[in-house]
């Protein structure tokens, strides 16, 4: 489908487009579920795990009160209770594996993790994630005896996964949402591996996750107290691109235009439409410089993924044994956390998981020409049968290439092609979204194998 619209008109009509990218009934629900999220339950949630004691990976596991063992249970009986709430809408299971033999986990240790699964109406098989650790760890990463109340790192990212599941299982949704708690963090991301493995094995189409680690503490080492920021970490070529992706890349861009990093951009802009007084800043970065999070995984077997945490950590607070030293009190406790900024930040979590499970597919086979020609076409295909029941259209975006988000877009209608006149290929950034019947829109995605989020 070609279409011709005079360069001056092109602003002007996407400035209205951008302006009204979410009608009444989407954003009703959305503030509707920002506002769900209480700070008072993920604060009795963090005092809860806090009180394991520890929840190290190696620790005590038969023991109905102290250990990881307890800690995966009491989340386990949290997940079915609301379940239960909810007439059954989740399917609340264990997911495990043995390790052994690794620098952190010498000896034989079942690593095990909680998955709570709500269903989508429309696209079951269509899957977003929202993951936060079990476990906690001292100053010697192989202490599995020691207090470790882990508060910050990472009940609160926890405490924030529970209560998602909380908020969300009182609604219906296209595709389906996953909550999880994984293990193993802190010894080696190994939760998330053996996690990912069985997605992989059990086929689920997993289009985005949400890692939450650390999302409660506000005063920073630098010196800094501030709760209106959050950092959203992604990376910016797939790590599982092939040398031949990577040729096409390098001629056609997609440097800074991975699935992550395009629904790092979404986050971003959810935020601004729906969280109060919170800035999403988007790090140009896998994660924290040389450090990582249980994000990495899923990206490592092909899914996008994100790590949302605060913007200032405090290193005293992570990884220290309990204890006061020259004067500087050390450990990740409960009075470290702020639970109206947790709440804060779980709330853009929920907004993300509504948004992207309430939206149609997302769009795939992306392409698009246009070289040595004033005009840019893109394609894309229709999905077919259920899955596309809430679709209502398409939005073609573009942006400079050293914008850091999406600033123009057109509404184009329930079409699988459409050719901007007069825009040249060589000075933009191009990508396509998919809208729903009631304005939930999908993430961009770039055209090319490097923007592609997958079938």
């Amino acid at each position: 489908m070609r279409v011709f619209v005079p360069t001056l008109l092109i602003s002007a009509w996407a400035a209205g487009a951008v302006a009204a990218q979410s009608p009444a009934p989407h954003d009703s629900r959305m503030h509707r579920l920002e506002g769900a999220v209480s700070a008072e339950r993920i604060e009795r949630d963090i005092i809860t795990l806090a009180g394991f004691g520890t929840r190290h990976t190696l620790s005590e596991t038969s023991s109905d009160t102290r250990g990881i063992g307890a800690a995966r249970r009491w989340i386990k009986a949290e997940f079915d209770r609301i379940s239960d709430d909810c007439g059954g809408c989740l399917d609340v299971f264990y997911v495990s594996d043995f390790v052994e033999g690794e620098p952190r986990i010498p000896e034989r240790t079942e690593v095990v993790s909680v998955i709570a699964v709500q269903r989508g109406q429309l696209d079951p098989d269509r899957i977003v994630m929202m993951s936060g650790d079990i476990d906690s760890r001292v100053s010697d990463p192989l202490d599995a005896i020691s207090d470790s109340p882990g508060a910050n790192d990472n009940a609160s990212g926890m405490a924030g996964v529970i209560e998602a599941a909380r908020v969300l299982s009182k609604e219906k949704f296209a595709g389906t949402i996953v909550y999880s708690g994984l293990s193993g963090e802190e010894q080696g991301l190994f939760g998330g591996k053996i996690v990912a493995a069985h997605a992989i094995e059990q086929g689920w189409r997993i289009k985005a996750v949400l890692n939450n680690d650390m999302i409660g503490n506000i005063a920073g080492i630098d010196g800094v107290i501030e709760n209106s920021t959050a950092r959203v970490f992604s990376e910016g070529t797939r790590a599982t691109e092939t040398p031949e992706e990577a040729r096409i890349r390098r001629f056609t861009g997609g440097e800074v235009d991975s699935p992550s990093r395009n629904l790092a951009r979404y986050i971003d802009r959810l935020a601004d439409a729906y969280i109060p007084n919170l800035d999403v800043l988007m790090i140009y970065r896998l994660d924290r410089f040389a450090r990582g999070g249980h994000h990495r995984p899923f990206n490592e077997a092909g899914f996008p993924g994100v790590r949302i945490m605060e913007t200032h950590e405090h290193y005293a607070r992570q990884h220290q044994d309990l204890r006061v030293e020259d004067g500087i009190r050390y450990g990740d406790i409960v009075e470290g956390v702020d639970f109206d900024y947790a709440r804060k930040l779980t709330a853009l979590n929920v907004v993300t998981l509504a948004g992207i499970a309430a939206a149609p597919p997302i769009p795939a086979d992306v392409e698009i020409s246009g070289a040595v020609s004033p005009s840019t076409t893109l394609k894309w295909s229709r999905p077919a049968g259920r899955a596309s029941k809430n679709l209502a259209g398409y939005r073609v975006h573009w942006r400079r290439t050293d914008a850091p988000q999406w600033t123009n877009s057109i509404d184009v209608g329930d079409v699988d092609e459409f050719t901007l006149e007069n825009i040249v290929i060589d000075n933009f950034f191009f990508g396509v979204s998919a809208i729903s019947k009631d304005g939930a829109q999908t993430p961009v995605v770039f055209p090319g194998p490097a923007g592609s989020f997958g079938d």
